[in-house]
C-alpha cells in the first residue's frame, strides 16, 4: 500500500477545524488513515497527493468536528414530554421519580439510549456525556450505534430501581469501568446526583475512587435558587462551599447548570479549574435560571454545552442548543458581542472534549485527532447566501442540514441516512414504550 493511500477522503466547500485560531479553510479535504486525520489541505493538493477508495465531495458543506453534548440522560428520551411545563422539583418529585420507579430497567435504558442515538447522530452529536442508570446497558447501545460516551454512574443516598443505596451505586459503577476499559469509545466516570440528594460520606468515597481511578466526576450544582435556599437553611453554608471542603472541586468535576453563582463563586471555580457545563433550554423550560456564561468565560473557566435529557428540552438538539446558549448570552449580559458564533461552536465541540479529559483526541479537526466529523449542507434557501459559514450554521441553520456523520471515520450517516442503528425497530420499540406508560398513568 502506498504511503498516500487513505481510508477516506473528505472534500468540503468549508472546514471549521475548531482550532486555537478559529481557522475555517475553503475548498479543502480532510484525509481520514486508521481512524485518524492524517492530513488537512486545499482539494486540488489532495487529489494529486492521496488516494482512496472512498472520496465524498461536499460542495455546498461545512464540515465541522463532531459535537459534544456535555450534559444529557439519554435514556429518559423515553420520557419525552412525560411532565411537561412544571418547575424542577415537582417535576423530579411528582412525576420523573415516580415513573421511574416502575419503569426504569436494563432494557428501558438500552432502548432509550438506542432512541437517544439515532436523534443526536441525526442532529450532529457524536460523543455525549450520559448521567444515568444502567451504564453498561448504555454503552452497549452506545457501541452498536458507533457514537462515544461518558457514561457518569448515578449516586444517591437513596434507593433506585438501579440499587438500594450508595455501596450499589459505586459498586455498579466500578463493574462498568472494569466492563468497558478496553474499548475506547467509552468512558465510565460517577455521577453524584446533586449536593441535596447525596451526603457527605458518600461524596469522600467519589472523590478518593475518582482519584484513584482517574475518572471523571459529574454533579448537578446550584440549579436552582430554592437548592441554594434549600442548603443554606439546613446546613448554614452555599453547595459550592460545601463542595469544596470536601474537596471536590477541581479539574475533574465537571458541575451542571451552575445558574445560581457570586462573583466569588465564579472566581472560586475558575482557581479550581471544575469546568462548567450550561444547558440553556433545559434551564429555561424549567425556569431554573440564567448561568452567568459570559462572566464564567470571562474568568478563564472552561464552559462546555448540554442539552440535558429530553423530558426537560425537549430534544438533544446540539446545534438548537449552540443557538440559544448565544443568544442568552447576549441577553444576559447585555453585550451584542458576546458569545460569538465561533466560540459557541468550540463550546459545543473542544470545550466538551476538554470538560471529560478527551481533547487530545477528539473536538477539532486537526492532524493526528480521531476523524470524528459531521457535514451540514448550507445548500438551502434558508442558509444562503453564506458569507460566514460558522455564523450561518449557528444563527440559521437546523439539525435537518446535518446529512453526514463519522465517528474515527466509520460513517455513522450518510444522507441523512442512519448506516448503524435500524430507525424502523427504534420507532417500534419507542411506542411500545409510550403504550406500556401511558396505560400505568391512567
Amino acid at each position: 500500500m502506498s504511503d498516500h493511500q487513505a481510508d477516506l477522503i473528505v472534500h468540503a466547500r468549508w472546514i471549521a477545524t475548531v482550532s486555537a485560531d478559529n481557522t475555517v479553510l475553503e475548498n479543502h479535504a480532510l484525509v481520514v488513515r486508521d481512524g485518524r486525520i492524517a492530513d488537512l489541505l486545499p482539494s486540488a493538493l489532495a487529489d494529486e497527493k492521496w488516494h482512496s477508495d472512498e472520496i465524498v465531495r461536499l460542495d455546498d458543506h461545512l464540515l465541522t468536528p463532531g459535537l459534544v453534548n456535555a450534559h444529557t440522560h439519554a435514556a429518559m428520551n423515553l420520557l419525552r414530554g412525560i411532565a411537561d411545563d412544571l418547575p424542577l422539583m415537582t417535576w423530579l418529585e411528582k412525576h420523573i421519580w415516580p415513573a421511574e420507579g416502575q419503569f426504569v430497567s436494563e432494557q428501558f435504558v438500552y432502548d432509550g439510549t438506542k432512541l437517544a442515538a439515532a436523534e443526536m447522530i441525526r442532529s450532529g452529536t457524536t460523543t455525549f456525556a450520559d448521567m444515568y442508570f444502567f451504564p453498561a446497558s448504555a454503552a452497549k447501545a452506545t457501541v452498536e450505534a458507533g457514537l462515544r460516551a461518558s457514561l457518569f454512574c448515578p449516586l444517591l443516598d437513596f434507593p433506585t430501581p438501579m440499587g438500594a443505596g450508595p455501596e450499589d451505586y459505586l459498586r455498579l459503577a466500578t463493574d462498568a469501568m472494569d466492563e468497558w476499559r478496553h474499548d475506547p469509545r467509552i468512558q465510565i466516570g460517577f455521577g453524584p446526583h446533586a449536593p441535596y440528594t447525596v451526603s457527605d460520606a458518600p461524596l469522600q468515597k467519589v472523590l478518593t475512587l475518582a482519584e484513584e481511578l482517574d475518572v471523571p466526576v459529574m454533579m448537578h450544582v446550584h440549579e436552582t435558587a430554592g437548592e441554594i435556599q434549600m442548603a443554606v437553611g439546613n446546613t448554614g453554608e452555599r453547595p459550592l462551599t460545601r463542595l469544596q471542603g470536601l474537596g471536590l472541586l477541581s479539574p475533574r468535576l465537571l458541575a451542571v447548570h451552575m445558574t445560581q453563582l457570586t462573583d466569588e463563586e465564579i472566581t472560586l471555580v475558575a482557581e479550581t479549574g471544575t469546568h462548567v457545563v450550561h444547558c440553556p433550554e433545559s434551564n429555561l423550560k424549567l425556569a431554573s435560571g440564567f448561568a452567568p456564561v459570559e462572566k464564567l468565560r470571562q474568568a478563564g473557566i472552561n464552559v462546555a454545552l448540554g442539552t440535558d435529557g429530553a423530558a426537560s428540552n425537549n430534544d438533544l438538539d446540539m446545534i438548537g442548543e449552540a443557538r440559544t446558549a448565544a443568544f442568552l448570552a447576549k441577553g444576559v449580559s447585555l453585550e451584542a458581542d458576546a458569545l460569538p458564533a465561533a466560540d459557541v461552536l468550540k463550546m459545543a465541540t473542544l470545550n466538551g472534549a476538554k470538560a471529560l479529559g478527551r481533547d487530545e483526541d477528539i473536538g477539532s479537526l486537526e492532524i493526528g485527532k480521531q476523524a470524528d466529523m459531521v457535514a451540514v449542507d448550507l445548500n438551502r434557501l434558508e442558509t444562503q447566501p453564506v458569507y460566514d459559514p460558522v455564523a450561518q450554521l449557528v444563527y440559521a441553520a437546523t439539525r435537518d442540514q446535518v446529512t453526514h456523520s463519522w465517528v474515527g471515520g466509520r460513517c455513522l450517516m450518510n444522507h441523512r441516512q442512519l448506516t448503524t442503528l435500524n430507525e424502523a425497530l427504534i420507532l417500534k420499540n419507542a411506542q411500545q414504550w409510550q403504550q406500556t406508560i401511558a396505560g400505568a398513568e391512567k
